[in-house]
């Protein structure tokens, strides 16, 4: 039997390589664009994890409003999915090198699985508001940090925080009553978020 070959590594034969080039973009110090570059990558993780719970609950969504929420979200995918590549192709402008493989992503978030598998329009809505509220605190802490190191990719992450922002309030409007409160209010985790609004749907019923 022939002997088989030993695979090729990332580091160290010469094929290929995850370090940073030698080079940046015109007017960017080494040292910034080292840390533009690592703030990019925690940005594509969370953009790469969001599009990835978004299908999920596209597929898991079920009751009376099934149909309404599992075609809103496959726009929000598109967007997302969208930004996943800009914010890429950013990272490797400025001599970075993104990685967008399912195990790094799971080696690199700071958090947990979306928790909620099959459940009511409702109850997703509620944990993915979490989601939301979470991420885009996390992309403004960003923003706030890359104003004075390089404005562009500032400029890329204010854009696509405008998006985010405006695909969170499509799904607050489903929770949302006409006081401007929601349903879900006070929950900390996903979990909590679901239940609220499962326990008061229960409650409108059994009140009817």
């Amino acid at each position: 039997m022939p002997e088989l070959q030993a695979p090729l590594h990332a580091h160290g034969d010469g094929v290929s390589s995850d370090r940073r080039a030698a080079f940046t973009v015109p007017g960017l110090d080494m040292d910034d664009a080292d840390t533009v570059i690592d703030l990019l990558d925690d940005t594509l993780v969370a953009l790469n994890d969001l599009a990835l719970t978004l299908k999920h609950v596209h597929w898991n969504v079920v009751g009376p409003n099934f149909i309404a929420v599992h075609q809103m979200l496959d726009p929000h995918v598109e967007q997302v999915r969208a930004m996943v590549d800009a914010t890429a192709e950013r990272q490797a402008t400025l001599g970075g090198s993104p990685n967008g493989l399912a195990g790094y992503l799971a080696t690199h978030r700071k958090w947990n699985d979306y928790s909620i598998n099959r459940a009511t329009a409702q109850a997703h809505l509620a944990a993915l508001d979490l989601v939301y509220a979470n991420l885009i605190a996390d992309h403004r802490d960003r923003i706030r940090i890359l104003e004075k190191l390089d404005p562009v990719s500032q400029g890329l992450l204010v854009d696509q925080s405008a998006q985010l922002e405006q695909q969170q309030w499509f799904l607050r409007a489903h929770l949302e009553d006409s006081a401007g409160g929601m349903q879900h209010a006070g929950a900390v985790t996903e979990h909590d978020a679901a239940a609220k609004v499962v326990n008061r749907a229960r409650a409108v019923r059994s009140s009817g």
